[in-house]
């Protein structure tokens, strides 16, 4: 995957559908460099180091996860710098954790999911790490002429789903949040959803990022949502 460019401070690793790895962006601050999510494993953050790197581009100082799904986090242990979660995440991931310490979790998910079975491949070992950082509605951070708005949302797909708004740039990122929930048999809750679409509508961004598809106009997206 190439390293692509949104705007001259935001850049993103593209989803990858054969392993099912979902985007991971940056924002480039004057002072300091946000990563969204932490991706599938140590070798998916690798990658986008390696992809920003390679155009020159600084690393990412802090990582704010969108919510606690494996894909999302797994490759926490492996990024650089503070990580930052809603406090529902970190309780999830704890859950993660027990689960990793108690039984043969890794040959559970590489029997239920073949992109996990995928990713981890020839391993047989999990470092599941919770963020240092949690907040429980909002945080706003000053990256250096560049302001990110951290904020819990309700979602049809997890309790914890965390939106970033960069207001400066008219972006909303919002990992999975209008997907339905995989974890209770893809259940599409409709009340939700209809709460999410009205944060959306009311969120001035131009772009709506999502985790496992391209940039999406906010119009394009709304559209789509509202023919669910």
């Amino acid at each position: 995957m190439e390293l692509q460019t949104l705007t001259p401070h935001i850049r993103y690793l593209p989803h990858d559908p054969q392993r099912d790895r979902p985007m991971l962006a940056c924002i480039q601050g004057q002072r300091h460099t946000l990563a969204i999510d932490a991706g599938y494993s140590a070798a998916h953050v690798q990658e986008f180091y390696t992809a920003l790197t390679r155009q020159g581009h600084p690393l990412p100082d802090l990582t704010v996860l969108t919510h606690w799904h494996y894909d999302h986090t797994f490759g926490l242990h492996a990024a650089q710098g503070v990580s930052i979660a809603h406090q529902r995440t970190n309780e999830f991931l704890r859950q993660q954790q027990r689960l990793a310490q108690s039984g043969p979790y890794m040959e559970q998910l590489k029997a239920e999911d073949p992109h996990f079975r995928l990713e981890y491949a020839g391993q047989d070992t999990l470092h599941i790490q919770l963020a240092e950082l949690t907040f429980t509605n909002m945080l706003t951070l000053d990256l250096g002429q560049l302001t990110a708005r951290i904020f819990h949302t309700v979602s049809p797909h997890s309790e914890d789903s965390t939106c970033i708004y960069i207001p400066e740039e008219k972006i909303l990122f919002l990992g999975d949040a209008t997907s339905e929930d995989f974890f209770n048999n893809g259940y599409m809750d409709r009340a939700k959803l209809a709460q999410l679409i009205d944060t959306i509508r009311a969120t001035d961004c131009a772009l709506c990022v999502l985790s496992h598809c391209e940039p999406l106009p906010k119009a394009d997206l709304l559209a789509y949502l509202e023919s669910l």
